[in-house]
C-alpha cells in the first residue's frame, strides 16, 4: 500500500471487508464505565449502582469487560490499553471517568469530566482523544454532595462549576493512535500545562489483561514481562499470542496483577499485595511498593513530570506482534504518524460542503464520536443467570427477576453504544439511528450491525428485539425497519452497491419482528397499539410499559404511528424486492392492507368515540381504558 495514496482508507475498508485483512481487529473498544452496569450486578434485589460502585472499580475484577481513559482493545477485549494520570494531589490514580450513579445526581446518572472525541477513521488507522485534566485535586466529594443537594428543578452541579478549573488551570491530555498495520499500533500522549500555575503530572499508559481465568474461561493465565530491554515488555496471551509494548524511558516500570484486592472490598486477606489496585499504592503512598516486580498481569510505564506554565511533553510508545524492533520509536513511527492524518484528511474531504471549516470540523468531530463509541459488549443470560463453575452462585431471586425470559440471549460483538459512560450499553432503537451517520463513513459496519440485532443470539424465539440490559424485554419503538432501508439507500447512492442481499436478510426476520408487534401489543386487535416505550423517549406521566393502577390499558396514538411507518417501510422493501424477485409482490400488498387499516384505525378507536384526532387541539390523543369487572370504559 503507497503512504501517498490518498485512498488508502478506502483500501483498508475494502482490506476489511474482503476477508484480506483484519483492520478492525483493534480500536476504541474499551468502555469508559463498566461499574454501575447489570451485567456486573450479582446483588440479590438488582440493585446495580448500589453493588458496583466507582468507588470499587480500581479495586474490583470485572466479569464481563472493562474500561479506561481514551483507550483502546481488540475485538475480544482481552488485552486493553488506557491512560491513567495523578496530578499530585487527587486520593487515587485517575483511570477511568468518573460520575455520578442513578440515585446520586439530581437528574440521574451522569459523567462529570471534560473529554473530547477530536477524530478517527472507519478502520482507526487514525483516532485523536482530548482530556482535561485537573491541576487542582479533582472535586469528587463535591460533585456528590453538591448534586445530592439539588433538586431536580435545578441545574446539575458539573466540574467547571467548581474550584479545581478556577482561573483556567489545567491539563489539555492528548492521545493519538496510528496503525502501522493490523497489529501494529503507534500511540502519542501529549500533555500541555494550561493557565500561570506550575503543576506536577504523572502519566500512566496501562496494558492489561482481561481478567477471564478467575472464572474459568481461560486455562492459562496471561503475562506481562520485561524483554530484551528496559523499553519493552512483552505480553503473552494463549489465545492472541504476543505483543510488545516499546515505550519511552520512563522513571519506573510498574507490574501487578488484575485481581480483586479482596482485603479492601471484602475484608478478607489477599493472597498477594500485588492487587489491581496497587498502582494507587505505588504512585500516591509508597515508590518502591512495586519495586523488583518484572511481570503480571497489568503493567505501565510511569512518566513524572514537574510542569511550568505553558510547557508541553511527550511520550511515545508502539503497540506491535513485531519482536525486537531495532527503531520502534523512531523514523517508520513519524511516518506513519504522518502518512495516517494525511489519509484521514484525505477521507473526509469528500464530506465538506463549502468553504466553511467549522462546520466542516464539526462534522468530522460528530463523526469521530460515532466511531469512537463503539464497544466491546459481553453477556451470556444463562451464565449471567446460573454464575460461573466455581465461584459462588447469584442469588436465588435472581433467576426470577430481571431478564429471566431471555436465555437465548448471548452477545459478545463490538456495538455502537449510545455513549460509553452514561449509557455503556446497545439500546436498539439508538443503534438503528446510529447506523444512519455510520453509513456515511462506513456502510458495511452499519449493514452488520442491523443484521446483528436480528440474529438468533439477540432476537428472541418469539420476535422481540431486545431492548437494553436494564430490561431486554422493554418496548423501544420498531425503527429498525427503517433504519436498514435508509442504509440500503445510503451504500447504494454513495458506493454504487446495490445490495439486494442485505436487503432480504433484514426483510425475513423483520418479518418475525413485525408479527410479534401485532401479536403483543394490540389488545383489542383493532390495529391500535398499546403501551411500551413508545413516545418522545419516556416522557409521560406515569411508565407505559408497567401494570396501570386499578387495571386498564392504553391505546396510543403515537405507538400506532410508528407501525403505520413499520407498514411503509417493509411495503418499500417490498416493492423494491419485488423488481427481480415476483414471490415479493404477495407481501407487498399484505403491507399496504395493513397501513390502511392502522390508519384508518386512528380515526375510529371504538364505536363510543370519533378517534384519537381532536379538532380543536389539532393533535392525536392517547386513549386510556379502564378495566373493571370484566368492562372497559374511556
Amino acid at each position: 500500500m503507497s503512504a501517498s495514496n490518498p485512498n488508502d482508507e478506502k483500501i483498508r475498508l475494502q482490506e476489511q471487508y474482503s476477508g484480506g485483512k483484519k483492520w478492525l481487529k483493534w480500536g476504541p473498544y474499551l468502555s469508559e464505565r463498566q461499574w454501575g452496569t447489570v451485567r456486573e450486578d450479582y446483588s440479590a434485589l438488582g440493585k446495580v449502582w448500589e453493588y458496583f460502585p466507582h468507588d470499587h472499580a480500581r479495586s474490583r475484577v470485572y466479569r464481563w469487560g472493562e474500561d479506561g481513559i481514551a483507550g483502546i482493545s481488540d475485538d475480544l477485549c482481552n488485552l486493553c490499553f488506557g491512560l491513567a494520570l495523578w496530578n499530585g494531589k487527587d486520593p487515587i490514580l485517575k483511570e477511568r471517568l468518573f460520575g455520578l450513579s442513578g440515585p446520586e445526581g439530581n437528574h440521574g446518572e451522569d459523567v462529570k469530566e471534560l473529554y473530547y472525541y477530536l477524530d478517527s477513521t472507519p478502520t482507526h488507522s487514525y483516532m485523536k482523544h482530548l482530556y482535561k485534566y485537573t491541576l487542582e485535586a479533582f472535586p469528587y466529594q463535591d460533585l456528590v454532595q453538591v448534586n445530592r443537594q439539588r433538586s431536580k428543578d435545578e441545574t446539575e452541579f458539573e466540574l467547571h462549576d467548581s474550584l479545581a478549573l478556577d482561573e483556567g488551570c489545567y491539563y489539555d491530555v492528548y492521545t493519538e493512535y496510528a496503525k502501522a498495520d493490523v497489529d501494529d499500533i503507534c500511540v502519542r500522549i501529549t500533555a500541555h500545562v494550561r493557565g500561570h500555575k506550575e503543576g506536577q503530572l504523572s502519566l500512566l499508559p496501562t496494558l492489561w489483561f482481561r481478567n477471564l481465568w478467575s472464572f474459568g474461561l481461560l486455562a492459562e493465565k496471561p503475562i506481562i514481562r520485561v524483554e530484551h530491554s528496559a523499553e519493552v515488555v512483552r505480553a503473552h496471551h494463549p489465545k492472541l499470542g504476543d505483543y510488545y509494548l516499546y515505550f519511552d524511558p520512563p522513571q519506573q516500570l510498574l507490574f501487578t496483577e488484575n485481581e480483586t484486592n479482596t482485603e479492601r472490598i471484602f475484608g478478607t486477606p489477599n493472597a498477594s499485595p500485588f492487587v489491581k489496585d496497587a498502582f494507587h499504592r505505588a504512585v500516591i503512598q509508597d515508590d518502591n511498593f512495586l519495586e523488583g516486580n518484572s511481570s503480571g498481569t497489568k503493567f505501565a510505564p510511569h512518566y513524572r513530570f514537574e510542569l511550568i506554565p505553558g510547557e508541553k511533553v511527550e511520550i511515545k510508545l508502539r503497540l506491535t506482534k513485531k519482536a525486537k524492533l531495532e527503531d520502534p520509536l523512531g523514523a517508520t513511527y513519524a511516518t506513519t504518524f504522518k502518512n495516517r492524518i494525511a489519509e484521514a484528511d484525505a477521507f473526509y474531504q469528500p464530506f465538506k460542503k463549502g468553504d466553511n471549516a467549522d462546520l466542516a470540523n464539526i462534522q468530522r468531530q460528530a463523526l469521530a464520536g460515532m466511531l469512537w463509541s463503539k464497544q466491546y459488549y459481553n453477556i451470556d443470560i444463562p451464565r449471567w443467570l446460573n454464575g460461573d463453575p466455581g465461584n459462588l452462585p447469584p442469588p436465588p431471586g435472581r433467576k426470577h427477576g430481571r431478564n429471566q425470559h431471555w436465555k437465548t440471549l448471548n452477545n459478545e460483538d463490538i456495538i455502537s453504544m449510545p455513549d460509553k459512560w452514561e449509557y455503556p450499553w446497545y439500546a436498539a432503537w439508538d443503534l438503528a439511528f446510529h447506523c444512519v451517520p455510520l453509513a456515511m463513513v462506513d456502510a458495511e459496519f452499519a449493514k452488520q450491525q442491523l443484521i446483528l440485532f436480528l440474529r438468533e443470539w439477540y432476537m428472541h424465539p418469539n420476535g422481540q428485539l431486545p431492548a437494553y440490559e436494564w430490561a431486554f424485554g422493554d418496548v423501544n419503538p420498531p425503527v429498525h425497519a427503517w433504519a436498514c432501508l435508509q442504509v440500503y439507500k445510503m451504500d447504494k447512492a454513495k458506493n454504487g452497491n446495490d445490495d439486494k442481499v442485505f436487503l432480504k436478510r433484514v426483510f425475513q426476520k423483520l418479518l418475525i419482528n413485525f408479527t410479534w408487534w401485532v401479536n403483543r401489543k394490540d389488545h383489542q386487535g383493532n390495529n391500535v397499539f398499546e403501551g411500551g416505550f413508545l413516545g418522545l423517549d419516556n416522557i409521560g406521566v406515569f411508565d407505559r410499559s408497567s401494570y396501570i393502577p386499578g387495571g386498564g390499558y392504553l391505546e396510543q396514538a403515537d405507538g400506532t404511528a410508528w407501525m403505520a411507518m413499520y407498514c411503509l417501510n417493509m411495503l418499500e422493501m417490498a416493492l423494491i424486492l419485488g423488481e427481480e424477485d415476483l414471490a415479493f409482490e404477495d407481501v407487498a400488498t399484505k403491507f399496504f392492507e395493513h397501513f390502511t387499516y392502522i390508519a384508518a384505525s386512528l380515526n375510529d378507536i371504538s364505536e363510543h368515540w370519533t378517534g384519537s384526532w381532536d379538532p380543536v387541539e389539532g393533535f392525536f390523543f392517547t386513549t386510556f381504558w379502564l378495566c373493571q369487572m370484566g368492562n372497559s370504559s374511556q
